[in-house]
C-alpha cells in the first residue's frame, strides 16, 4: 500500500465511528454519531480485512491443527461481526430508505464475501482433517463440539463439491440474499402505507387503553390529535378483540392478512416461487431430495417426517377443540340476533365474549394491571431469583431511538455481565413481530467479552404520559423475548461461533418458551401486577379468573399456529413446481388438513418472513412446538419441588440450558437438566387439549 492511501484510509477511519475504537461505556455503539454513508465504507473495510485473515489461515504453510486453523477462524472477521451488528439493528429497528437502500446491496455483497469462504477447498481440506482425527488430538468437549459444528457447516455449505456445483450454489446464495431481503422490505412496504383512522363513531367498544395507543400511533405517524389503527400486531389483535363496528372488523382484519399479497409494488408472490425454486435447487445440489430434507437433517428434528408427527400428533385434538369453540361462537351470534355466518373478523370479538361467560374473564379486565414498567420488573426479578443477576438502568449508554432503554446486568458476585437494551414500542421505521438479537456475543476466547443484547417488541405506546399497557399475550410476548435474552446475557462459553443462542432453531425457542411460563404465576402476578392508576395490586377474584382462562381459546391459537408451520413443511417438502400459484397452493394445503374456514393461518405466505425474509427459520416453524415440548416439561421440574425458584434447579437450568450456548448436544443438555427426555404429552396438557372439548 502506498503512503498516499496509507494516509486516505487512515483518514477515512478517522472520520467513521465504524472504523473507529469505541470510547463509549462498555465500548458499545456511538449511534448519535452514525449516518447511513458510514455503512458502506465499513463494510468494504470489514471484507478486506475477513478475506485476509481468512487468505492466512489457508496459506498456513504449517501443519493444521486446532490453533491455526478452527481457533483462527474464531478470531477472524470481528469488524465484520461489529458492523453488521449494528447495521442490522438498524435496519430491523429504525429503518429509513437510505438505510433499506444499503440493505439491498450490502445483502448481495455478503452473499459475495462468504460464498467464496464457505465453499474454500483448502480451507475445508484443514477443517476435514482435523475431523477425521478429532479423537487424537487431545480437544476439550467445547472445542470438540466447536469443530464438528465447523466441520458441519462447511460442509453443508456446499465446500466439498465440484467447481461447477460451487459456483451455481454461489449464484444460487446471492440470488436468495437479494430475494429475502426484497421480501422484507416489501412487507415493511405495506405495513407503512396502511393505517385507518378512527372517528368518534368508529370507537364503539373499544377501551381507553386502545384509544390511548391509538392516539399515540397518530402521533408516531405525525397525526396529532387523531387516533389510528396501524398493521402492528399489537394493534389489529385488540381492535379485533373490542370492537363492536362488524365493518371495521373485516376491513382491518383483510388488510393485515392481504400484507405482501395486494398486486402492487408490495407484492410477494413471485418472490415466494422463485425463492422455493432456488432452495430446492440447492439442497439437491448437496444431495438432499428436498430443501426441508436438507434443513431438518442438522436439527433435533432430523426428518420431515418426524416434524410432521408431532405438528399432525397436536393438529387433530386443536381442530376438534376449536370447530366445538366455533359452534359455541356461531350460537352467540344467532343469539344477539346475528343473520350471518361467523367469518374470520369476527373470531376474536365472538371469542371474548365467549370467555366472559365461561370464565368471567375479558383482557380489558386485566390489562390495567399490566403496564409494561411492572412487567419489566417482573422479568427482571425472576431471573434475580433464579440466576442471581441484578438488573441497573444506565442513561449514559447510546441509543438509536430515544425509546430505547438500557439496563447493566450483574451476576451474584455483582461483576459486570452483560448490556441489555429494550426497545418496546411499535413505529413506522420498525418490522412488525418481537426479536432478540444482540450487538455483540458473550466470548473468552481472548479474554472476557460481555455481550450486548437486545430485545425488540412493538407495544402500543401510551398516550398523553400514560403508561403502555400490555395485553397478556403482550405480558407473555415480553418474557418471551427477555428469555431469549437471557440465553445471550448468561452466555458463557469461549468461542464466539457456540454464543448463547448459536444452538439448533430446534432448540433455541426452549430457554424463551420457558421463561413465559413465569410470567403466569400468581406469586408473580401478585407483586407485579399493580393498577396503573390506583397501584393497587391485582385482585384475587381476578387472579383465579385470568388463570382459569389461560387454557380458552387454545383450539384457536394452536390451529392458526399449526397450519402455518404445516404450510411451511409443505412449501420446502413438495416440489417447488407444486407451489408457482402461491395462493392457489395455501388454499390446497389448508382444504387437505381441514382448516375451519372461520380460521386464517398466523402468517399467511406472502407476510411469513420467518421462513422468506431469510432462511433462519424456512422448514423451521415448527420450531416453536418442538421447543414446546420442552419447555413444558421443563417447567415441571420446578413444580415438582413446590417452589417455582427452586435453587438446586435454576441451577441446573443455568449451567445446562441458559449458560451453555450451542458448547453441547442439545439433547444432551436437556437430558442433564430434567434427568430425562421430554414427556410428549406436557405440550398438550398445558394448552389443555389433553381433555375432550366438552370439558374445557
Amino acid at each position: 500500500m502506498s503512503e498516499t492511501t496509507e494516509m486516505a484510509a487512515s483518514s477515512q477511519a478517522q472520520a467513521n465511528p465504524l472504523l473507529q475504537a469505541w470510547r463509549t461505556p462498555f465500548e458499545t455503539p456511538p449511534f448519535a454519531e452514525i449516518v447511513p454513508q458510514h455503512f458502506l465504507p465499513a463494510f468494504e473495510r470489514a471484507f478486506a480485512d475477513h478475506a485476509a485473515e481468512i487468505a492466512a489461515i489457508e496459506h498456513d504453510p504449517s501443519t493444521p491443527d486446532f490453533a491455526n486453523t478452527i481457533t483462527a477462524l474464531e478470531r477472524s472477521g470481528k469488524l465484520l461481526s461489529r458492523v453488521s451488528a449494528v447495521f442490522y439493528d438498524l435496519v430491523s429497528a429504525h429503518s429509513n430508505p437510505a438505510l433499506l437502500e444499503i440493505d439491498t446491496e450490502v445483502s448481495l455483497r455478503m452473499a459475495r464475501h462468504w460464498n467464496p469462504i464457505m465453499m474454500n477447498a483448502v480451507l475445508f481440506g484443514r477443517i476435514a482433517m482435523l475431523h477425521e482425527n478429532r479423537a487424537t488430538l487431545g480437544l476439550t468437549g467445547e472445542q470438540m463440539r466447536l469443530l464438528e459444528r465447523t466441520y458441519t457447516r462447511f460442509h453443508r455449505a456446499g465446500a466439498g463439491l465440484d467447481e461447477a456445483a460451487k459456483k451455481r450454489m454461489a449464484e444460487i446464495n446471492e440470488r436468495l440474499a437479494h430475494l429475502g431481503t426484497s421480501f422484507s422490505h416489501h412487507l415493511l412496504g405495506d405495513e407503512q402505507d396502511w393505517f385507518m383512522e378512527l372517528g368518534e363513531a368508529d370507537r364503539d367498544g373499544l377501551p381507553d387503553s386502545f384509544i390511548a395507543a391509538a392516539k399515540a400511533a397518530a402521533v408516531e405517524r405525525g397525526m396529532e390529535g387523531k387516533a389510528i389503527v396501524t398493521l402492528s400486531r399489537s394493534s389489529v389483535e385488540p381492535f379485533l378483540k373490542s370492537s363492536t363496528r362488524r365493518d371495521l372488523r373485516e376491513k382491518v382484519f383483510k388488510a393485515f392478512t392481504a400484507r405482501g399479497d395486494n398486486n402492487n409494488a408490495n407484492d410477494n408472490n413471485d418472490i415466494i416461487v422463485e425463492i422455493l425454486k432456488l432452495r430446492e435447487e440447492s439442497a439437491r445440489l448437496l444431495g438432499f431430495p428436498t430443501f426441508a430434507a436438507y434443513r431438518l437433517e442438522d436439527s433435533m428434528a432430523k426428518t420431515p417426517e418426524a416434524v410432521r408427527g408431532l405438528l399432525e400428533r397436536v393438529w387433530k385434538p386443536a381442530r376438534a377443540r376449536a370447530l366445538a369453540d366455533r359452534d359455541a361462537l356461531q350460537a352467540l351470534v344467532a343469539g344477539e340476533g346475528g343473520n350471518f355466518a361467523l367469518a374470520p373478523w369476527d373470531w376474536r370479538y365472538y371469542a371474548e365474549k365467549l370467555r366472559q361467560i365461561r370464565a368471567n374473564f375479558d383482557d380489558a379486565a386485566i390489562k390495567p394491571y399490566l403496564s409494561l414498567d411492572h412487567m419489566i420488573a417482573a422479568a427482571f426479578d425472576c431471573a434475580t431469583r433464579l440466576f442471581g443477576v441484578s438488573f441497573t438502568e444506565r442513561k449514559d449508554i447510546p441509543v438509536w431511538h430515544p425509546d430505547v432503554r438500557v439496563w447493566e446486568v450483574r451476576d451474584a458476585q455483582g461483576k459486570h455481565k452483560a448490556l441489555f437494551y429494550g426497545d418496546y414500542f411499535a413505529r413506522s421505521s420498525k418490522r412488525s413481530g418481537a426479536w432478540m438479537t444482540s450487538l455483540r456475543d458473550q466470548q473468552k476466547l481472548d479474554g472476557e467479552v460481555a455481550p450486548l443484547i437486545i430485545n425488540v417488541c412493538n407495544f402500543s405506546k401510551g398516550a398523553d404520559g400514560e403508561p403502555s399497557l400490555l395485553s397478556p399475550d403482550d405480558a407473555r410476548t415480553l418474557f418471551h423475548e427477555f428469555g431469549h435474552g437471557l440465553h445471550g446475557m448468561l452466555s458463557n462459553v469461549t468461542y464466539p461461533s457456540l454464543s448463547g443462542t448459536s444452538v439448533f432453531t430446534d432448540f433455541v425457542e426452549l430457554p424463551s418458551q420457558l421463561y413465559e411460563h413465569w410470567q403466569e404465576q400468581p406469586q408473580v402476578l401478585r407483586q407485579f401486577a399493580r393498577h396503573y392508576q390506583t397501584g393497587e395490586p391485582l385482585p384475587d377474584d381476578l387472579l383465579k379468573r385470568f388463570i382459569a382462562a389461560r387454557k380458552f381459546n387454545q383450539g384457536f391459537a394452536t390451529v392458526e399456529f399449526v397450519s402455518s408451520a404445516l404450510i411451511d413443511l409443505e412449501f420446502h417438502t413438495q416440489p417447488a413446481e407444486a407451489s408457482r400459484d402461491v395462493r392457489a397452493f395455501e388454499r390446497a394445503e389448508l382444504e387437505k388438513i381441514g382448516m375451519p374456514e372461520e380460521i386464517v393461518l398466523r402468517h399467511r405466505p406472502t407476510q411469513f418472513g420467518h421462513i422468506f425474509s431469510g432462511d433462519h427459520y424456512a422448514s423451521g416453524y415448527y420450531s416453536y412446538m418442538w421447543s414446546e415440548v420442552m419447555d413444558a416439561d421443563a417447567f415441571g421440574a420446578f413444580e415438582e419441588t413446590g417452589d417455582i425458584f427452586d435453587p438446586a434447579v435454576a441451577k441446573r437450568l443455568h449451567d445446562d440450558i441458559y449458560s451453555s450456548g450451542g458448547s453441547r448436544d442439545p439433547e444432551d443438555a436437556y437430558v442433564a437438566f430434567r434427568g430425562r427426555e421430554p414427556e410428549p404429552d406436557a405440550l398438550l396438557r398445558r394448552r389443555g387439549l389433553l381433555e375432550t372439548p366438552e370439558a374445557a
